[in-house]
């Protein structure tokens, strides 16, 4: 086993470089023909695989838990991985996975940011149909995308319903804060299930929400999380790719904060309740241990559509902070054996939107694999906020 660790250079660099000579430009063209019909390069015992990140790996968030995800997948046994970090969501993306193909072998992508998928991964995967692509909750879609894309989540909204709990009772004012990025459905899934959470525990309370418009806008963060502070709002979380802003300003200011996608204890010492943190480790040591038994997207062994919770370990809370009562804490671990035995789904009508409609009728229950969660538009009773 040996693991690449990212250049000083980008691999985008690196490629343009060795293009700019005619020679290597044709070994190039050459090579990346056998590595089409030979799956990438990678062999039975050298699986080659290729990770892709939109921002640093060391960013307390998003990235970061694919990052420590990579490094467990690249202690695996017969495993090579190779790494790139903030790569955005544009043709870049093709050129630092074209190069691993080309120039590393790899015959596996995780392509783990959302901008990723359309148009770029499928496009790399008509280019490269015998390597398989992996791709970060994209919603793939059957005879209309290609047999060599998949797509992998977790229902990580599960783990922030728990958080919600502990929010709940942590909560003074009993106004909560919640910062994301876009109102896509994976956001609002995450934003409704906090909320719904803390209100199991306490009906009166309320969730602010504001968009910052990006994955990564520190200084709007920054001026979003003083200002929910300065209007009372005493528990903070967010849906962006780094919490780091959010959960130091949180602590700046007195109050407390719920994490998100790995663990910023560390940032907060004295305000951190809890987190919904992903468990990615696991997940790609799954898909090792499948395709080194044989099994790829193209001949059905591996399912398309990827999807796990709390049950299938895709994800963790993290360890309770200081702030956190006992009972918050039973009343959190209560909730979590039931979403893990079925006992409890979180979208069980009736349920209403934050206008007053009914969204979920009375005695119809949405489990996590419904299709109108993972298409969701509105946002729950008791968010401030508008998706529009």
């Amino acid at each position: 086993m040996r693991t690449r660790q990212p250049f000083s250079l980008s691999r985008r660099q690196v490629l343009r470089g060795l293009l700019a000579t005619s020679a290597f430009g044709l070994t190039v063209k050459l090579g990346a023909c056998a590595d089409s019909s030979a799956g990438g390069g990678g062999s039975a015992d050298n699986l080659v695989m290729g990770f892709v990140y939109v921002g640093p790996r060391d960013d307390y968030g998003y990235n970061q838990a694919h990052a420590e995800g990579h490094d467990h997948a690249s202690t695996l046994a017969g495993v090579t991985t190779v790494e790139e970090a903030n790569v955005p969501e544009t043709t870049a993306v093709q050129e630092s996975i074209r190069s691993m193909i080309d120039l590393d072998g790899a015959s596996v992508i995780f392509a783990t940011s959302f901008g990723y998928f359309d148009p770029h991964v499928l496009a790399l995967a008509a280019e490269y149909p015998d390597v398989q692509f992996f791709h970060c909750g994209g919603l793939y879609q059957e005879g209309v995308h290609p047999e060599n894309v998949g797509s992998y989540f977790g229902y990580i909204d599960e783990a922030q319903y728990v958080a919600g709990v502990v929010a709940a009772h942590a909560s003074n004012s009993k106004r909560l804060g919640f910062i994301a990025a876009k109102p896509i459905p994976q956001v609002l899934r995450n934003i409704n299930s906090f909320t719904l959470g803390a209100r199991s525990i306490d009906p009166s309370v309320t969730t602010q929400v504001i968009f910052t418009g990006d994955w990564s806008l520190p200084v709007r963060e920054a001026e979003a999380a003083n200002s929910m502070a300065d209007q009372g709002v005493d528990v903070l979380t967010c849906h962006v790719d780094s919490p780091k802003v959010i959960v130091e300003t949180a602590e700046r200011r007195g109050i407390f904060s719920s994490g998100y996608h790995a663990n910023q204890v560390d940032l907060a010492p004295t305000g951190y309740l809890t987190g919904a943190e992903w468990n990615w480790a696991g997940v790609y040591e799954q898909y090792v241990q499948m395709i080194q038994e044989g099994k790829t997207l193209m001949n059905g062994g591996i399912p398309h559509l990827v999807r796990g919770g709390l049950q299938e370990e895709f994800l963790k809370l993290s360890p309770y902070g200081p702030a956190v009562s006992e009972e918050a804490k039973k009343a959190a671990d209560t909730a979590k054996a039931q979403i893990v035995s079925g006992e409890l789904v979180i979208y069980n009508g009736e349920i209403k939107d934050n206008r007053g409609n009914v969204v979920i009728e009375t005695g119809k229950k949405l489990e996590q694999t419904a299709m109108e969660l993972e298409q969701m538009n509105w946002l729950v009773e008791g968010v401030s906020g508008n998706v529009g």
